[in-house]
């Protein structure tokens, strides 16, 4: 089930207890010199689309939030960004917007790191309003860890920046935009981390061009394998979370 192509009486005939409301969560920013900035649109969209076509009597899937938090891409340009405080409201809001419509399971699936944070802030604030509700959040890459590591032949088994993976998956769903002739090396990652505390520093600082790992090692077969097997575990992700207790009180035995 697609939001943005049902009626108003369509939706309301649906099962608010039994769906998992999906909303997609993404970006567009700056993907180095061979990814168009919509990289992470184009990617969490095709697969909440994947998703609604395996389960597409279980799932109701929101139109992709393109809009993220980005700012620590900014310094090279090429970037849309949603300041903190707003993008957490934003998230807020559309998921307020289903809950208190009577859905009760509900599943942020995000496509960009830097929205992990402010997306844990706003399913947190969430709860405290519903507290018997279901509400999860999650990239869309973290199901399938071991798969993608299996996969991937540079040292970045991680999930970069316009990285091997990244390019990977646009070279099978729009080769169309990717600029083959800029694949390269991305050069050392500089880390953000020293002994356990974080250091925030920006992609300028971390990047020589906005990109990170290997995209010349990227292929379309790569991609499909990639895709194939983050639509799997995601499938079982939104299954246990169909089966899952929700209410608001002690949910063990």
């Amino acid at each position: 089930m697609k939001f943005h192509e049902m009626t108003s009486p369509d939706l309301a005939a649906v099962d608010r207890e039994n769906t998992l409301a999906v909303i997609p969560i993404a970006a567009v920013e700056q993907h180095g010199p061979h990814l168009p900035t919509g990289t992470d649109h184009f990617l969490c969209t095709a697969m909440a689309e994947a998703l609604e076509q395996r389960l597409p009597d279980r799932l109701l899937i929101t139109p992709t939030m393109w809009l993220g938090a980005s700012a620590h891409h900014l310094r090279f340009g090429a970037t849309l960004d949603s300041a903190l405080d707003s993008y957490i409201d934003t998230l807020c809001d559309l998921g307020r917007s289903l809950l208190n419509d009577g859905f009760r399971r509900i599943l942020f699936l995000n496509g960009h790191g830097g929205n992990i944070d402010p997306m844990k802030v706003a399913i947190r604030t969430l709860q405290r309003e519903h507290p018997e509700a279901l509400i999860a959040a999650g990239c869309y890459w973290s199901p399938s860890d071991a798969e993608r590591e299996s996969i991937l032949e540079g040292d970045h088994k991680f999930v970069g920046h316009a990285c091997e993976f990244e390019t990977s998956l646009m070279l099978l769903i729009r080769p169309d935009l990717v600029r083959r002739d800029r694949l390269a090396d991305a050069g050392e990652l500089v880390t953000d981390n020293l002994n356990g505390v974080f250091l925030s520093r920006d992609m300028r600082h971390r990047t020589r061009e906005g990109c990170t790992g290997r995209p010349d090692l990227a292929t379309e077969i790569k991609g499909r394998r990639l895709f194939e097997a983050a639509v799997e575990r995601l499938i079982d992700t939104c299954s246990a979370l169909l089966n899952a207790p929700k209410g608001a009180n002690y949910l063990g035995q």
